[in-house]
């Protein structure tokens, strides 16, 4: 009788309370068993929705091919920052996801430097992707391939598997495509010069640094050999690094301390002989660094026996010489040199040089997109991460329809309470707005209409089209484009996966500023990127820190800092325990020498 109740009680709650959302019906089929889950829908009779369920299930299936809606086809190009960030971050199980990428595993590449010099192993930064989708309640699929073209007009990618061609699994097939998602990176910019290619190492990929630790190790293995001269040991130990950029310096810095804390016990026959040369084109390294971490860097390299050449730019390199010329007056000059780090900058990969192409972008460096992430001129393709650049629209390309949406009594002119109605609208829309009001230490909007209407501000603070445009005349000159780092690609990455998670519930109700050229409201906020500060390793145990506020930290307690940001960084609790442990074990045995 107490079970009859209970049953009794359930049903009366699921009809009288619809938004009990889901039954589980189970029916025994043929000795097996089918689970089916129905929407619960009030109908006429008290147990309309159970029948409905019930039919659902009985009918072997097909009732339920109708009831779940094909769910759209969402393809992810490249697992690095800004792909592995919108994985780990999206969970909206109406998408099918399919990974198209020509490595199965994320790179932590912060540490690659690190990798060089045996300071932590290259599997303690690399984490499958598949250990990442099997975390997830989304259907998604990997394929290890790389994508060769991209059809947008029928919504297609063509791909080609990086396996050993000489099987099936090295033909080329096609995707298609609901919404397609371009985060592929970027490659090494040579600049055109001659010998890179052929000649230096790159620092982008695990690869890139486990040949750079085995030419280290085999530098100091073949400089020791009694058969050399002092004048061939010296070439040999000669590593020079072309950039002054974080890679390059921190790279200069991992190799010095490698050098001093290893070279000197293992090879002290040759630990007197080693050169590292830094060069540099402009006039400071870590020119996007604050002023006081470049003077302090340059002075500890200065310190440290790390030759920096500022000013120099490197016009050709053969297998035995580097080729440079001085900026000022023009002095060239060539020097032999054992090994070479080139970290100059990035350029498009090829595919998405042909992409830019088609689509009338082939002037520019970078795919356009706007503050939403999606290329220009499509709805359904998105690009992130270093192979994308934010084309920020100007205020004054819209002036006339701000002016005119801000204009709510159509008086044809601005009071200060409708400019100021309307100037949050303006600032989610166009950053710069903010930026300038910022960087001019401008209080409120008074401010700046003081500032456009001069003294005729004493007698009205009302603004007309031709003032307005004044005020704002000078905005769009704070417009930058955000930099190619790890930081940039993983928030666009965690943006766009909010964006997806919430498609179907902003087309209905945007939450995005007004459309100030149309009418209603943007589906969602733009993209803004909040920087939460940077480091640059320097050896020694001392790192320099520019941490938002305008806070700038150099020394031991900030590579401390160093070392606790990048193991709360790290992607799984897997490469966090493996990274801690390298660092522990490179502190108790030192560096590993093998080579290996």
């Amino acid at each position: 009788m107490r079970n009859f109740n209970f049953f009794r009680r359930l049903s009366t709650a699921f009809n009288d309370y619809p938004w009990l959302s889901k039954i589980i019906v189970v029916s025994t089929i043929s000795g097996g068993s089918l689970v089916a889950y129905a929407e619960a829908k009030t109908y006429s009779g008290s147990h309309g929705h159970i029948a409905h369920a019930d039919a659902t299930a009985s009918d072997g299936g097909h009732a339920l091919s109708e009831v779940i809606p094909k769910k759209k086809k969402l393809v992810l190009l490249g697992t690095g920052w800004a792909g592995m960030s919108f994985l780990k971050n999206l969970n909206n199980p109406t998408y099918e996801v399919e990974i198209v990428s020509p490595r199965n595993f994320f790179v932590f590449t912060p540490l690659l430097p690190s990798v060089t010099c045996g300071k932590v192993e290259a599997r303690s930064i690399a984490e499958p992707i598949r250990n990442i989708i099997i975390k997830k309640n989304v259907d998604i699929s990997f394929s290890e391939a790389e994508c060769i073209k991209i059809d947008p007009q029928n919504k297609k990618i063509y791909c080609r598997a990086t396996i050993d061609s000489h099987s099936k699994g090295g033909e080329e097939f096609a995707v298609d495509y609901d919404y397609l998602i371009i985060a592929v990176g970027a490659q090494v910019n040579t600049f055109n010069t001659p010998g890179v290619m052929e000649n230096c190492h790159f620092l982008k990929e695990i690869d890139d640094a486990q040949k750079i630790r085995k030419n280290v190790i085999d530098s100091f293995e073949k400089a020791s050999l009694p058969s050399l001269s002092d004048e061939e040991r010296k070439k040999i130990l000669h590593f020079v690094i072309v950039g002054g950029g974080p890679t390059g310096v921190e790279f200069a810095a991992e190799l010095h301390d490698f050098v001093n804390e290893d070279v000197v016990k293992l090879y002290p026959k040759v630990k007197d002989l080693v050169k590292i040369t830094l060069l540099e084109a402009t006039d400071h390294i870590l020119n996007m660094f604050d002023k006081r971490i470049t003077n302090f860097a340059e002075n500890k390299f200065g310190r440290d026996g790390i030759d920096v050449k500022l000013g120099s730019m490197v016009t050709g390199i053969n297998e035995n010489e580097i080729s440079t010329k001085a900026r000022g007056n023009g002095k060239t000059s060539s020097t032999p040199y054992g090994m070479v780090l080139w970290s100059t900058g990035i350029g498009p990969r090829p595919l998405i040089k042909e992409f830019m192409k088609q689509i009338g972008q082939g002037n520019r460096r970078a795919l356009a997109t706007d503050e939403w992430l999606r290329v220009e001129g499509f709805d359904n393709i998105y690009a992130l991460g270093d192979c994308a650049t934010i084309n920020q629209r100007k205020v004054m390309e819209d002036i006339a329809e701000i002016f005119k949406k801000a204009d709510k009594d159509n008086s044809g002119t601005l009071t200060v309470k409708e400019f100021q109605e309307t100037l949050d609208d303006i600032c989610e829309r166009y950053p710069q707005v903010e930026l300038y009001l910022k960087n001019k230490q401008k209080r409120n909007i008074v401010d700046l209409v003081k500032e456009a209407k001069g003294d005729a501000a004493r007698e009205s603070m009302e603004l007309n089209i031709e003032e307005f445009k004044a005020a704002l005349s000078e905005v769009d000159s704070q417009m930058k484009n955000l930099p190619a780092t790890a930081q940039v690609a993983n928030q666009q990455g965690a943006y766009l996966a909010k964006c997806f998670n919430r498609m179907e519930e902003c087309e209905k109700n945007p939450e995005g500023p007004p459309r100030f050229r149309g009418t209603g409201h943007h589906r969602f906020h733009p993209f803004r990127y909040r920087h939460l500060g940077q480091f640059a390793p320097l050896g020694g145990e001392q790192t320099a820190a520019e941490l938002p506020g305008d806070w700038v930290s150099i020394g031991h307690s900030s590579q401390w800092l160093w070392y606790s940001v990048y193991a709360s960084k790290q992607v799984s609790w897997r490469t966090r325990a493996l990274v801690v442990s390298d660092w522990l074990r490179r502190f108790i045995f030192g560096r590993d020498t093998s080579g290996i």
